[in-house]
């Protein structure tokens, strides 16, 4: 039995639901009725007292219907649960949300949006979680419209964001220009395409993704979801064909965000000098960092925590939830989106190939990052 199982076996959970007040004998009637009708009469004449006088103020939904887990896949929403727990855990001792685990049995996404309105006067903003692609796109996008409070889908947004932040930091220690680089993104789910939207965004004009069926380039038969013919109309300039080995060839930047063991030290040594390599998979990376340097590689990042620089969305979603949540911000901008990870990659003043990116536990990035959204 492994150490994770046995302190859930013993408290059940990681979090729990607390009173802000203690309750007594003389306070009861305030907190609870007659009292309480008073509050709900002020909300019934304006709705967005809610987001003053109820948890609304600071409490945030995790929604996930367990379909793409992080390195565990289609598990369902029971196994799914404990993931969420964790993410509940990160916002509060991070960033002092309240957030709350949501896990949906049903996998259809008409439902799943359906659900979400219907729930959503108690939230101040919703987080979507481990809902694999392309359905991701469609659920976000719908809510984004359908809602009028944020929606942010963590496994999209948050590990574009941290990308992003990583690679500005990375491009100083090379000394290279981000317009001038050749970047391949192994990976064409929800995280993969999210990444390529930003990067382009941020004015990095040469991307090739990768996926199982090799470089995605406009017009290719076969294996083209959606999601994926929308971004060959957006990447891969050149209209570059074959494998990963041909795209990795004179490559600046390897984005892995896909599956373990992918790529050789063979592969990363066909890759330009000073090369980046932001290996992701969890929890067995693209390349191991050893092997990555090996082939070459001068800036290696995973997303582990037991190496340098390691990419995590925890430097990402607790401050992005302060921000709106302090400033009533309705919706995440993809210029907020940047600003975020220019503010990440900002705390690290000297960066070098071993620290490109803070630390979980850096006080600062929750601060830094909720401050993007300040009117």
């Amino acid at each position: 039995m492994s150490k994770s199982i046995k302190i859930s076996q013993k408290i059940g959970g990681k979090i729990e639901v607390k009173s802000k007040i203690k309750l007594s004998k003389e306070n009861l009637a305030v907190l609870y009725t007659p009292g309480v009708a008073d509050v709900s009469r002020a909300i019934a004449k304006n709705k967005k007292l809610a987001s003053q006088y109820t948890i609304q103020k600071n409490m945030v939904a995790i929604i996930s219907d367990g379909s793409a887990v992080l390195g565990l896949g289609n598990i369902g929403p029971e196994a799914a649960l404990p993931v969420m727990e964790g993410k509940a855990l990160l916002f509060k001792e991070l960033a002092g949300v309240d957030a709350f685990p949501i896990v949906l049995d049903t996998q259809d996404s008409e439902e799943i949006i359906k659900i979400v309105k219907a729930i959503a006067p108690t939230f101040g903003g919703i987080n979507l979680e481990d809902i694999s692609a392309p359905r991701c796109f469609e659920i976000e996008e719908r809510l984004k419209k359908e809602l009028t409070l944020p929606i942010f889908h963590d496994d999209q947004h948050g590990t574009a964001i941290i990308v992003l932040a990583g690679l500005i930091n990375a491009l100083k220690v090379v000394k290279k220009k981000k317009n001038k680089i050749k970047v391949v993104i192994s990976g064409v789910g929800a995280a993969g395409v999210a990444i390529a939207k930003l990067l382009l965004l941020y004015g990095i004009k040469n991307i090739i993704m990768i996926d199982r069926k090799g470089i995605i380039y406009k017009k290719r038969t076969g294996g083209l979801n959606s999601s994926k013919m929308e971004i060959a109309k957006i990447t891969n300039p050149e209209n570059l064909k074959g494998t990963i080995q041909d795209a990795l060839k004179r490559a600046d930047v390897f984005i892995g965000v896909s599956a373990p063991n992918l790529v050789t030290n063979i592969d990363i040594s066909t890759m330009a000098k000073e090369a980046i390599v932001f290996a992701m998979a969890n929890p067995t990376p693209e390349i191991m960092p050893d092997q990555a340097k090996k082939g070459g590689a001068r800036v290696v990042a995973t997303g582990r925590s037991d190496f340098p620089n390691q990419l995590n969305n925890v430097l990402v979603f607790p401050g992005i939830f302060r921000g709106v949540l302090d400033n009533k911000v309705k919706i995440i901008k993809d210029s907020h989106k940047i600003k975020v990870a220019q503010a990440i990659a900002g705390l690290i003043k000297n960066p070098t190939a071993g620290k490109i990116i803070p630390g979980a536990f850096n006080k600062q990035v929750v601060k830094k990052v909720a401050q993007v959204f300040k009117k």
